[in-house]
């Protein structure tokens, strides 16, 4: 199976830029995780690839202990700010799915959100499974943008963003015919038991956080921008500037947990 090569620095740029510029998960999500998947305050989360640990911290009031995992120390950082703000506490490593082994402990859940098609997925859910408890759970947290007319400028926008990402080695793997989508991988490993929650959510944002989100996208600064960052940000300023009220879009996200639990779990 494709594997996208291991780049432990992509997001050292990214992390100023990661929470002002990113969808936030809904907040109701992360209630709808937990009680789906049973758990609890004698429960442990790992939150792998947590980048700046929204989802960590999101999670931290459902369980005993929460462990964030981030390759970038840059994140970490971040993450470990917002974990203060939010007055929860979260365990930070600084490591990667490569690392994984029973050094760990166990864990009721471990989420990934925006990271895992940066593993390789098939060996990654090979050591889950000698981590996650029984009665456990993988779950991988995305966001999308239903068609509604809200998100009328986000086609365009992501259109843009292509042609500024189209050298990034990591996006011509994921576009190619051998790309498997990650309920394809899930349905093949020993976390075959498949279900989604999801919160739609109506939002106005700054038109100008769609700056803070291209500088955000790895693919997108990893590859040979260099000296076009600023085109790209007159790019993006032209770009909203049709679809802006008062420097405001609308946007409408769809945060979706994809939570995969083997065979015959209650």
């Amino acid at each position: 199976m494709t594997t996208i090569p291991y780049m432990p620095r992509r997001f050292r740029t990214a992390a100023a830029h990661y929470l002002q510029g990113r969808p936030p998960y809904a907040a109701g999500l992360f209630p709808r995780i937990a009680r789906t998947c049973g758990l609890g305050p004698d429960h442990r989360v790992m939150d792998l690839g947590c980048g700046p640990g929204q989802i960590a911290v999101a999670l931290a009031p459902f369980a005993g202990e929460v462990v964030g995992i981030d390759p970038e120390p840059e994140m970490l950082a971040v993450a470990a700010q917002t974990a203060a703000q939010a007055g929860v506490r979260v365990t930070w490593h600084q490591g990667s799915s490569y690392d994984l082994g029973p050094q760990f402990g166990v864990f009721r859940l471990v989420t990934m959100g925006r990271s895992f098609h940066w593993m390789d997925r098939m060996e990654t859910l090979r050591r889950l499974d000698g981590m996650i408890d029984p009665q456990g759970a993988v779950v991988l947290i995305h966001d999308d943008h239903p068609k509604v007319p809200d998100n009328r400028w986000v086609k365009p926008y992501r259109d843009l963003l292509e042609r500024y990402s189209e050298e990034d080695v990591g996006r011509q793997i994921r576009k190619s015919p051998d790309w498997l989508n990650h309920t394809a991988v899930l349905l093949d490993s020993p976390f075959s038991r498949l279900e989604e929650v999801a919160v739609i959510e109506r939002r106005r944002i700054e038109a100008d956080s769609l700056i803070d989100r291209a500088l955000s996208m790895s693919s997108v600064m990893s590859g040979a921008i260099g000296d076009r960052v600023e085109a790209l940000i007159a790019e993006i300023e032209g770009l909203t500037a049709e679809y802006e009220t008062d420097g405001m879009l609308g946007e409408v996200v769809t945060s979706t947990a994809l939570i995969a639990r083997r065979p015959g779990t209650d």
